[in-house]
């Protein structure tokens, strides 16, 4: 199995995830499951803010104001917030359609990929929003500044921090498993 790439589940990583913390595999996929879903519920409620905000916007008397730039960046906009809206909403589907299947561990994996999917999509629109407000109400300069600032924080705070964290030496836990770099609570998550 060398250079194949794992599509299934490998319990073998999640059984000593499970082991370290005392637990047994189902209690560990049972602890990811509920730490995923409170994660969805923090990024589907802002999504949902965002999309209702730009579906209402198009209806603006002042919407027919914008220049194509504008236009432009409305429209990436709305279709990023689309569709990380259906990227986040998209593993409530996939539990529907795999239920009592025992394909719980699966279920994980793939909705941490949607998960992130879907915060990259977020973090996008986020970023696109605020530049289509600031262009509108202090114009094109303050815009590019007040959106990168935005992108920045998102790349940093969402990305590089993490990311940095999860180095080796860095979980601030005596020498063990989280010092070999890799997500000790979230082995059981096939890569």
């Amino acid at each position: 199995m060398g250079d194949q790439p794992r599509s299934r589940f490998d319990p073998s990583a999640a059984e000593r995830s499970a082991e370290a913390r005392g637990e047994s595999l189902d209690q560990l996929l049972d602890r990811n499951l509920a730490e995923l879903l409170q994660e969805l519920r923090v990024a589907i409620t802002g999504v949902q803010v965002l999309f209702a905000f730009l579906l209402g916007l198009a209806f603006t008397q002042r919407f027919a104001d914008l220049d194509d730039f504008g236009v432009a960046v409305y429209t990436v906009t709305l279709l990023t917030t689309a569709l990380a809206t259906v990227l986040l909403i998209a593993p409530v589907s996939f539990h529907r359609l795999v239920f009592r299947r025992r394909q719980k561990a699966t279920l994980i994996r793939v909705a941490d990929l949607l998960l992130r999917a879907g915060l990259a999509m977020l973090v996008i629109a986020i970023t696109c929003g605020t530049l289509l407000v600031l262009d509108v109400a202090l114009g094109r300069g303050a815009a590019f500044a007040g959106g990168g600032l935005v992108l920045l924080t998102g790349a940093v705070t969402w990305y590089a921090l993490p990311l940095w964290a999860r180095r080796p030496g860095r979980s601030g836990y005596p020498a063990g498993p989280a010092d070999t770099g890799r997500d000790v609570d979230h082995e059981e998550v096939p890569r």
